[in-house]
């Protein structure tokens, strides 16, 4: 079994000032968004967080953005914080753009132990500035090196006490990399069952990446009700 708590405040208290972080989620679906919720109550600073997007205003990252908890952000989107985009113009902000496919890949390969890959993403444009770059069959690459957290925070659907992940649907996104990149994976789940209950063919985070677990029930920011007159 799997450590598992009953404090989102207690699963991440080690989370330490200028600590690196890798957070789970595609926009606002599939985001571990009561453990942020937890890292705002702790106020730990100075972050690098690698995650695809800040979150919005007022809610995810976006929260530890307000509250400028965040020194870097590492991901490929950006487009709808209002806040982000002042903190960068006023030079609060350190950013680093990646393209989606890349992210995906210097996690992915963080997780599998492989330091480093050679992509066509980026060839020609300032994204290659100061990196290695090598011609195979007549294409040029660029190196670019992988990335892996102290720290990584997903959220998954349903989760056995051994610590294995099943996540819904489009809620996978890049949380099954960054369970693998991250020294600590703390996985916030929506369902806990008993080892044995889960389809050993369905799981798509082992046990070995998972090192403490929590329940939570997340708000539905994504779906509005609406009525007519």
């Amino acid at each position: 079994m799997k450590p598992i708590y009953t404090s989102f405040t207690e699963a991440v208290k080690d989370i330490h000032d200028g600590a690196t972080i890798m957070v789970g989620g595609f926009g606002l679906c599939g985001i571990p968004e009561n453990l942020i919720l937890a890292l705002v109550e702790t106020g730990v600073k100075d972050l690098t967080v690698i995650s695809n997007n800040c979150g919005v205003d007022e809610w995810g990252l976006g929260l530890l953005l307000k509250n400028k908890q965040i020194k870097k952000m590492i991901g490929s989107y950006v487009g709808e914080n209002k806040e982000f985009e002042r903190q960068v113009l006023s030079g609060e902000l350190e950013v680093e753009l990646t393209p989606q496919g890349t992210l995906a890949e210097k996690i992915r390969a963080g997780g599998a132990g492989i330091p480093a890959f050679f992509t066509p993403a980026g060839v020609g444009t300032p994204i290659a500035e100061g990196k290695e770059i090598r011609e195979f069959n007549g294409k040029e690459y660029l190196l670019e090196e992988a990335y892996t957290a102290d720290f990584s925070l997903v959220r998954a659907s349903k989760a056995d006490k051994m610590g294995n992940l099943v996540y819904n649907k489009t809620a996978r996104n890049f949380n099954p990399m960054i369970a693998a990149a991250g020294n600590i994976t703390i996985a916030e789940v929506e369902e806990l069952v008993e080892t044995g209950e889960l389809d050993p063919n369905s799981i798509q985070t082992p046990s070995i990446y998972v090192q403490r677990l929590i329940v939570g029930r997340q708000e539905n920011k994504i779906e509005r009700v609406t009525t007519r007159d």
